[in-house]
């Protein structure tokens, strides 16, 4: 007697062959390994359609955003009757502005030439005046639409509710300011309602002074440039960011100047950062990432807080003790703060510290 094996090992057929006999013998199947093996291949092909379905799913989702929906979003408004520059895939209109951007920065800008427009803006002001006042562009996925209309611009503005700040980019550009520009609807009243008298013509009269000692400063410095005898060309720019910083230093944070001019050069430092990460394509999760980028970004938002509460905890001190602190914004802003939180009988109805935070960094780009 002896057994004949299937070459396969498939374990499904066992044959015996009887040498007396000289007779083969054909045993059953067995059922239940063929029910296993069935059992595993099913489950195998399930496991492989789920998978390719997920995979089926994200693409569809990366095609519809990155393709169909901006194409869809185009055609939209081309039926509307704006015009404005094609889609392209994935980038928009990103390297043709920074390009133009560019180029622009590159050439020197005549003194007497008023015309600011095309430097500074230069790929928006050629689109206004290739595709019209009301025109649309593209950053990245998302359409721009421009509008120069003043009744347009009016109504934008005021109905807040509807009109509202775009959302979504690279989560790490909103580390320079978020405050009044970030804020929607019930929230937006309240931060413009107590911000407000920060910025009324008399209060910003009180600080002419300041204006001045800021500018006798750099004019004093130009002056020691040049004697009678000599001349020599100025490069102003380095000289006009100085007095920037300075302006907005002395009239935020008056007495603590010094602190902010500190603030001033990290935020613009952190400027620098931010206008680089708004200009690339932003991919999910990269803000955890331990870029050197990244890491600095984080670092200086750190920094300014810290500094600017350091500068907040003295004026509150400052005011619990009966001493008037409404001689610069940000003793204006604590003064406003404290007197809506008074009469409403509530802290929710003023601005709590991390928000004044906020609102004083903002201060750098109003």
């Amino acid at each position: 007697m002896c057994r004949v094996v299937d070459k396969k090992n498939t374990g499904l057929l066992e044959l015996l062959f009887d040498e007396g006999s000289k007779t083969l013998h054909l045993f059953q199947p067995c059922f239940s390994q063929l029910f296993s093996t069935a059992m595993e291949e099913t489950a195998l092909v399930s496991v492989a359609g789920v998978i390719a379905a997920i995979l089926a799913f994200y693409l569809w989702g990366v095609l519809n955003l990155l393709w169909l929906k901006p194409k869809k979003m185009e055609k939209f408004l081309r039926d509307q009757g704006l015009k404005g520059t094609p889609y392209r895939f994935m980038v928009g209109d990103f390297k043709e502005l920074e390009k133009m951007r560019n180029e622009a920065r590159s050439k020197p800008m005549n003194v007497t030439d008023h015309d600011i427009a095309p430097r500074v803006l230069a790929f928006f002001h050629k689109s206004v005046v290739a595709y019209g006042k009301t025109c649309f562009t593209w950053m990245g996925v998302r359409p721009m639409v421009h509008i120069s209309d003043p009744i347009m611009i009016r109504e934008v503005l005021a109905n807040h509710y509807q009109y509202q700040k775009p959302r979504g980019g690279n989560p790490l550009t909103k580390l320079l300011a978020r405050g009044l520009i970030n804020v929607e609807t019930d929230q937006w009243v309240k931060h413009r309602k107590i911000i407000n008298p920060a910025f009324h013509v008399e209060k910003l009269k009180h600080m002419v002074p300041a204006f001045y000692v800021s500018c006798s400063e750099m004019i004093h410095k130009w002056e020691e440039m040049v004697t009678k005898e000599s001349s020599c060309e100025v490069d102003v720019w380095p000289h006009l960011q100085t007095l920037t910083a300075d302006v907005i230093s002395r009239t935020a944070f008056g007495s603590s100047f010094e602190e902010g001019r500190k603030i001033f050069e990290l935020q613009r430092e952190l400027g620098e950062f931010v206008m680089k990460a708004a200009m690339s394509i932003y991919i999910p999760g990269s803000k955890f990432f331990p870029t050197k980028n990244n890491k600095r970004m984080k670092e200086i938002d750190r920094e300014v807080k810290a500094m600017i509460k350091g500068i907040i905890d003295k004026r509150v001190v400052a005011m619990k003790a009966g001493k008037s602190i409404n001689d610069d914004l940000l003793g204006i802003l604590l003064d406003s703060n404290s007197k809506e939180i008074k009469q409403q009988g509530n802290s929710n109805f003023g601005l709590s510290i991390d928000e004044v935070i906020e609102e004083c960094k903002l201060f750098y780009f109003a």
